[in-house]
């Protein structure tokens, strides 16, 4: 696992515009992961600047990703083409996980708990920060001490893996007893109104979604990438523990109802304009 596991997001609540980094990876997941082929960077940057990225800034994106083996890139002739390597395909499936079949809510939560703490060395900045951005992507809240706590049974050791940190984390599993109150760890872990009003702005902006681009492969990147970075901070707190208006399932339904009217046409764009060889012609 990479500190680029967790997509990018604008600072704010329903930022308009995901940055670079959020619709690269929404088009790998959606046109490339699982597909056996390496895409020329001319078609990506026209998909990008279709969704409003300029070539600059998807030209340093791709540059970055690549110097951190995420992009494995070839030139054939006078083209470049990128396609996935082992970690990146990681991270879109991690991806592709939550957006699809996790469900924003725990409604089968058990009562358990994961407790994990942790203490690094001063000068393990760069490791401290990875850590704690994929604890939040892994649905783990900020609690007291240097507590971390997560709802259910979270499977630790990936979130460790390239940090070298393992002699500094301690990871217990636990169930709250009395006089715990629950509510009260809930609020002090997570900001529940922030979560609830980054779901309202996401139906608020994808109450008109033509509005949003200029066709259907560009909607799509939009969504997806501002479905991803709603609710990537969200930890599916169990459903009994959540106020009766929570908007997640609402803008959940919302999403899945305008990805599967946008799709097809999205997918017979990228088939037309999308220059693309094998994986077998890239290696060769």
């Amino acid at each position: 696992m990479t500190d680029l596991a967790v997509p990018e997001a604008e600072e704010g609540v329903g930022a308009e515009t995901p940055r670079p980094q959020a619709l690269l990876l929404a088009f790998l997941g959606g046109h490339v992961l699982d597909r056996g082929i390496h895409v020329a960077t001319a078609s990506v940057l026209d998909v990008l600047d279709r969704a409003g990225i300029s070539e600059h800034a998807t030209r340093s994106t791709l540059s970055r990703m690549a110097r951190r083996g995420l992009l494995h890139r070839v030139r054939r002739g006078r083209n470049v083409y990128i396609g996935l390597t082992g970690r990146s395909r990681a991270i879109l499936h991690d991806g592709e996980r939550r957006m699809w079949r996790d469900g924003v809510v725990d409604r089968q939560w058990d009562g358990t708990w994961t407790l994990l703490g942790f203490s690094m060395p001063e000068s393990w900045q760069r490791q401290r920060h990875a850590l704690r951005s994929r604890l939040l992507w892994a649905g783990f809240g900020g609690l007291q001490g240097g507590l971390w706590i997560a709802p259910g049974d979270v499977d630790v050791p990936p979130l460790l893996d390239g940090l070298g940190a393992d002699e500094h984390v301690k990871v217990f599993q636990a169930r709250a007893l009395p006089p715990t109150d629950l509510a009260e760890i809930i609020r002090e872990a997570w900001d529940v109104e922030r979560l609830a009003e980054r779901y309202r702005a996401f139906l608020a902006r994808w109450e008109d979604p033509p509005a949003h681009a200029p066709d259907s492969l560009a909607r799509d990147l939009l969504l997806e990438s501002g479905w991803l970075q709603t609710i990537r901070a969200d930890p599916r707190l169990p459903r009994e523990h959540l106020p009766a208006d929570w908007p997640a399932e609402p803008a959940q339904e919302r999403f899945f109802a305008l990805s599967a009217e946008i799709k097809p046409a999205a997918r017979a764009i990228a088939a037309e304009v999308l220059d693309t060889i094998t994986d077998a012609e890239a290696e060769d």
